[in-house]
């Protein structure tokens, strides 16, 4: 079996994570198998006109997920195929997506009206997640630099109680001035 990607650069989706939607889309309806080889990082992103860094990206995703395997010299192959959950013929979203089709029908839409509502929605869905995902790392980013000046303060103020300890430590056993041997001899004599 041979994948072929197809970016749609105006849909606001990155690259690489079209390339795993696509991926796991063609596992799920059978396009691709347990087994099967992905293109090369290289041939995706000539036949994508991205980056191979693009490509590897995103292989490197479904290999974290445990969807494909990377085998160095060989290529990438499919290992195991996502959980088909509850979007499966006779499960209870596709009876009300069937439902809704019939109603958007009835309503005078056309088949294609219907794909394009349906596609509309699911860009949607994903420009949204795609901007939560963005927002989690910056939130991220932010509490990581928050917790960076928070070390760096509790350092310098250590630091400020290090030197006080140090400056009042020489002050107390520093060695006496001849003025106070002066005073300490002559309050012996008396």
């Amino acid at each position: 079996m041979w994948m072929q990607y197809r970016i749609e650069r105006r849909r606001g989706v990155a690259a690489y994570q079209q390339i795993i939607e696509q991926t796991k889309r063609a596992l799920r309806t059978g396009a691709l198998k347990v087994g099967d080889r992905l293109p090369t990082a290289r041939e995706a992103a000539i036949a994508c006109a991205v980056n191979p860094n693009t490509t590897l990206k995103a292989y490197r995703e479904l290999e974290r997920e445990g969807i494909v395997e990377l085998r160095q010299g060989l290529g990438t192959f499919i290992t195991r195929a996502p959980e088909r959950h509850m979007a499966e013929a006779g499960s209870p979203l596709h009876a009300e997506l069937s439902a809704w089709t019939e109603r958007a029908l009835l309503a005078g839409l056309s088949h294609d009206d219907v794909r394009e509502l349906v596609e509309l929605t699911l860009e949607e869905h994903e420009v949204a997640g795609a901007a939560r995902i963005q927002r989690g790392t910056e939130e991220r980013h932010t509490e990581a630099r928050h917790t960076q000046a928070q070390r760096t303060q509790a350092q310098r103020t250590q630091a400020q109680r290090t030197q006080a300890q140090r400056t009042h430590a020489q002050h107390t056993h520093a060695p006496r001035t001849e003025e106070r041997q002066t005073e300490e001899r002559k309050g012996d004599h008396r």
